[in-house]
């Protein structure tokens, strides 16, 4: 896992002594904490999306939250409620409004964007709903562009690209380009993509929403299987599959942009 201290020194220097670095840990030692570190925090977070003279819409408002390290989360809540924006936020795909999130102990909420693209680049997979894969490109290809800005994964980048395919059931369709793909196999690029850099955060905006039943079950055992080696799993989805499951030991609901319910499996 990749420590951030150098991203966020230029900045903040003052939160070096309380700043973590996300990392693995042994499946058996971490079902033994009774507390554990944090991974990602909002305090009181606002995103308001404005247009022309309008006052704005408060797609985000006043939300407070706590993701521990290596659990997995659940967003809830019905079309408009803020879920992929708040998606948006925990990646730092756009910046709040007001407020304060803490990704591994830095506070990347004014972090210069150069430098918020390499703490995306490092720490975060992320999965859009709308796949965002590169039309032309492979399969093959898609997959492997979010590492390529990373030296530490470049040896046999390819070969990485491949087993992650064969791995969602695509080692067949790796050099097809992506718009002859079926939606459910752009999906499973879509999630092959997000895991190539090994990121310790993976986010994903309705995951299932192209996937039949048993690809639905199989994400699950990705996310378990994620879980073990310390993964910090964000997912927002109203799918049954995934809100009956046990493998989230948190449960966000949203209405109107804050938080209308939370539960706590553990």
């Amino acid at each position: 896992m990749s420590d951030i201290g150098g991203i966020c020194e230029a900045t903040h220097p003052e939160q070096q002594e309380r700043r973590t670095q996300l990392r693995v840990v042994e499946p058996a030692v971490r079902r033994g904490l009774d507390s554990r570190p944090t991974a990602i925090e909002l305090g009181d977070v606002t995103r308001v999306f404005r247009s022309g003279r309008s006052p704005g819409v408060n797609a985000v408002a006043g939300l407070s939250a706590v993701i521990a390290d290596g659990t997995a989360t659940l967003i809830q809540g019905p079309s408009g409620s803020g879920k992929t924006t708040l998606l948006s936020l925990i990646g730092c795909m756009t910046r709040p409004t007001a407020g304060r999130i803490t990704i591994a102990g830095c506070d990347v909420t004014r972090l210069p964007e150069e430098r918020l693209s390499e703490l995306r680049r490092r720490l975060i997979g992320f999965v859009f709903q709308n796949h965002n894969l590169i039309r032309g490109a492979s399969a093959l290809e898609n997959v492997m562009i979010p590492a390529v800005p990373c030296p530490e994964v470049r040896n046999d980048l390819r070969g990485s690209a491949r087993d992650l395919l064969k791995r969602f059931g695509l080692a067949d369709r790796a050099e097809e380009r992506v718009e002859r793909l079926s939606g459910g196999e752009r999906q499973r690029v879509a999630i092959a993509r997000a895991l190539i850099n090994d990121p310790p955060i993976v986010i994903a905006d309705e995951p299932t929403a192209h996937l039949d039943s048993m690809a639905a079950h199989a994400l699950l055992d990705l996310v378990s299987e994620l879980l073990t080696t310390g993964t910090t799993v964000v997912i927002a989805s109203h799918a049954p599959v995934l809100c009956d499951s046990e493998v989230f030991s948190q449960v966000l609901e949203l209405k109107c942009g804050r938080i209308a319910g939370r539960a706590s499996k553990w």
